[in-house]
């Protein structure tokens, strides 16, 4: 038997049980021997993983489900597969934990998230329903974890049908607490095709009230939000979300679709308004970042984590029978009003060997060190720094995935153009953003094939995937007559029991 590389329908949609035990044992083997998977990144075990889904704080464990189809690296039938951890970076496979084995869920478990409620975490998530005509039904249900991590879904939807006026693109139901109330926001598409976020309000999670339509912009929002995530930081209220055909005049982006944020002074239950809105911005500034999810965490801190792939794109591990993985779990704040991304501070558990790093940037191509592809680099420039940091070179310094900088005129640009193993893309692999003209630091997570930069102290965020070939371990720095400073670190794999 071999992968099925014709993934019709109607396999896309066979029940997992209909699936043969020799077929999972070769698609296994075949990720096994994978030489992209990744050290300290979630990753599927097989098939598909997409957004994260039910971050949350239950029972002393933070607990973690991602979008799962294991059948294949495609978009199949979906569910959803539980993680939990102690400390953000290890994580314990807990298995599929929710199916699509009911009468409002049998083409799919879409996303949600989760919300811990006395000694019980309640799961919010969209149900898929396809009929003979392939017409979507979507069903907002329930479904109670308790400590044991046993799951019971509710029989009914708690929200039946999209409100009159919208279509059946009507997903994503985050559900948050403010005061002695419940709220859910949704992600929604009206008659007219436009994307929208709708609000509900509860006391008890199951009755809803339909307060309208969020208002955070005047500009539209192309033609569907999705993955709306509202958290709170300090008093200010940010908003994260996708929406799918935005105009690239409101936000320029590359990406096929974009994950974008706003801040802002607070949410008016009142009103359902986002007051004094911020304008919209990117999330990240590369190539790979979607459907992130944030919650406010027990412990005063505002978490988020993403998906690193993008939809209705294809990647060289989907030959080997598995695509996609998840970043790391990061930490967000704001400084001067603006949104801070930092990997979270548990996140230095990982490090391992040290080694430090200083001298002055030369047009000599600089080999700091050779590596097996699993490291953090840290690096300070000094303000009037211009250079390039190569990494995953080749040992003839001819491929790389490269980031300029120029501190001088406060750019960036990063570049994975004829790097390694081709894929498909939606657009040319080269961003640009704007930095201060100031000092400049970087921190650099690089797992196989991801990479992840956090640029001036989480003030902008560069994802990427990646497929090196054996050979490409090298990082190389160069640039004009400039101090440079900093360490490397060896990672550690997650330690995680199957």
């Amino acid at each position: 038997m071999s992968l099925i590389k014709d993934w019709t329908t109607e396999l896309r949609y066979k029940t997992y049980d209909q699936w043969s035990v020799d077929y999972v044992k070769e698609l296994k083997m075949s990720i096994d021997s994978s030489n992209w998977r990744l050290n300290y990144h979630i990753q599927p075990q097989t098939g598909l993983l997409n957004d994260p889904n039910g971050f949350s704080y239950f029972n002393k464990k933070w607990h973690l489900f991602y979008q799962a189809y294991p059948m294949g690296p495609v978009h199949g039938v979906k569910s959803w597969f539980h993680l939990t951890s102690d400390n953000l970076i290890d994580w314990q496979k807990e298995g599929l934990a929710l199916l699509p084995d009911s009468d409002y869920d049998s083409h799919g478990v879409y996303s949600g998230s989760a919300f811990a409620v006395n000694d019980k975490l309640f799961l919010a998530y969209t149900g898929n329903v396809r009929n003979k005509s392939w017409e979507r039904s979507s069903y907002q249900l329930g479904a109670w974890m308790d400590k044991s991590n046993h799951i019971i879904k509710e029989k009914k939807p708690f929200i039946a049908a999209p409100p009159k006026g919208y279509t059946n693109d009507f997903r994503d139901p985050q559900v948050f607490h403010q005061g002695d109330k419940y709220y859910l926001i949704i992600g929604a598409q009206n008659d007219a095709l436009e994307g929208k976020v709708l609000t509900y309000m509860s006391k008890d999670l199951i009755s809803w009230e339909l307060l309208g339509e969020l208002s955070f912009t005047k500009e539209k929002m192309g033609f569907m939000v999705e993955c709306p995530n509202l958290v709170f930081i300090e008093g200010k209220a940010v908003f994260l979300f996708c929406p799918q055909g935005l105009d690239k005049n409101i936000l320029s982006y590359k990406n096929i679709y974009p994950n974008t944020y706003i801040t802002a002074d607070s949410f008016d239950i009142e009103t359902n308004t986002l007051t004094s809105p911020s304008s919209l911005k990117n999330l990240d500034e590369g190539f790979d970042v979607y459907a992130t999810q944030a919650f406010n965490a027990p412990d005063g801190r505002a978490l988020a984590v993403s998906w690193i792939g993008l939809p209705e794109l294809s990647y060289p591990s989907d030959k080997e029978g598995w695509a996609h993985c998840l970043s790391l779990v990061k930490e967000l704040s704001l400084r001067d009003g603006k949104l801070i991304q930092l990997p979270a501070s548990e996140t230095k558990e990982l490090r391992e060997n040290k080694q430090q790093i200083q001298g002055r940037l030369t047009e000599e191509k600089l080999l700091l060190s050779t590596t097996k592809n699993s490291y953090e680099l840290n690096l300070q420039l000094e303000q009037g720094a211009k250079g390039t940091l190569s990494l995953l070179t080749d040992q003839q310094i001819n491929s790389a995935l490269t980031l300029s900088f120029n501190t001088v005129n406060g750019t960036i640009t990063i570049n994975r153009e004829n790097y390694g193993v081709d894929f498909e893309r939606e657009s040319e692999n080269q961003r640009s953003f704007s930095i201060p003209q100031d000092t400049l630091s970087l921190q650099v997570f690089v797992d196989r094939s991801v990479i992840e930069i956090f640029i001036n102290d989480g003030q902008k965020v560069v994802t990427a995937r990646v497929f090196p070939n054996n050979d490409q371990t090298g990082i190389i720095l160069e640039g004009e007559n400039s101090l440079f400073s900093g360490n490397i670190w060896t990672l550690r794999s997650m330690r995680s029991e199957e």
